[in-house]
């Protein structure tokens, strides 16, 4: 039975027949924290700078406790089995042509993903912005129940094509960047990946700096060239337009996320 008198001695200590209770897991550091916290607070030769710093050492703790809990949390949630699928046709006329694509809603992913993530105790949420120029940013945040959170931003132009008026372009352009940095942040991808990208206009091509990024992101990844570029139907990265940038850098990251 536990002897109050003895907790304060070592458990190398403690007779053998004695036990201590036990504490629920990943609390132990924060409870011994706590109380020491506690005891110098009630001691009148403590003083306040000095329970700041105990306090700063216990904020840091946590903190750290809670990334750890949340790559945990990560790792179970890839571990699951979820299988995302093109669910939608798109198709409409053009000056060029017709378009027509295959990809997988914002909808359709957040039902795979949901229970999955439930279950690992994260949750994630959006942060929008439209900044000078009309361009788009849109902030996935991944979070754990401990507090951690993490980020990924991905930014684009109102989607002008099938005849779309201002706001139903700046709506389509919102969802397919919410759709995008959901999967970048989660480190995933529908199955054959989906081409829609290839309706935000084709603009100019990327910089140098932006290809020497994406070359550079590519080796990191050990991405297969040949595919990448068979993706964005083109036939080198000097032809990859720059509305297709950021595109091309979220599903290096989901494959970088993929691989951790």
């Amino acid at each position: 039975m536990y002897d109050p008198e003895l907790s304060g001695v070592p458990v190398t200590a403690l007779p053998a027949k004695v036990e201590t209770p036990a504490l629920p897991a990943g609390e132990v550091g924060s409870v011994a924290l706590m109380r020491l916290i506690e005891r110098a607070a009630m001691s009148s030769e403590f003083d306040v700078e000095k329970l700041d710093k105990l306090l700063a050492v216990k904020e840091r703790w946590e903190a750290n406790e809670a990334r750890k809990a949340f790559v945990a949390a990560k790792a179970g949630f890839k571990g699951e089995t979820i299988r995302l699928t093109k669910n939608k046709t798109v198709r409409y006329a053009t000056g060029k042509g017709d378009t027509e694509y295959d990809h997988a809603t914002l909808d359709h992913v957040a039902n795979a993903v949901g229970p999955a993530l439930a279950k690992h105790g994260l949750t994630y949420s959006w942060k929008t912005e439209q900044g000078d120029g009309g361009v788009i940013r849109v902030t996935c945040i991944l979070t754990h129940t401990l507090g951690h959170s993490e980020s990924v931003t991905l930014s684009g132009s109102p989607d002008q094509s099938g005849g779309k008026n201002s706001i139903q372009a700046v709506g389509s352009t919102v969802t397919y960047l919410e759709r995008y940095t959901l999967l970048s942040i989660l480190g995933m991808a529908a199955a054959d990946q989906d081409d829609d990208a290839r309706t935000a206009g084709a603009g100019g091509p990327i910089s140098a700096e932006q290809k020497t990024e994406l070359i550079e992101m590519m080796k990191s990844t050990g991405a297969d060239t040949a595919r990448f570029l068979r993706f964005f139907k083109v036939e080198t990265l000097d032809e990859l337009p720059a509305s297709q940038f950021e595109h091309a850098k979220a599903m290096l990251v989901a494959k970088k996320r993929k691989a951790a």
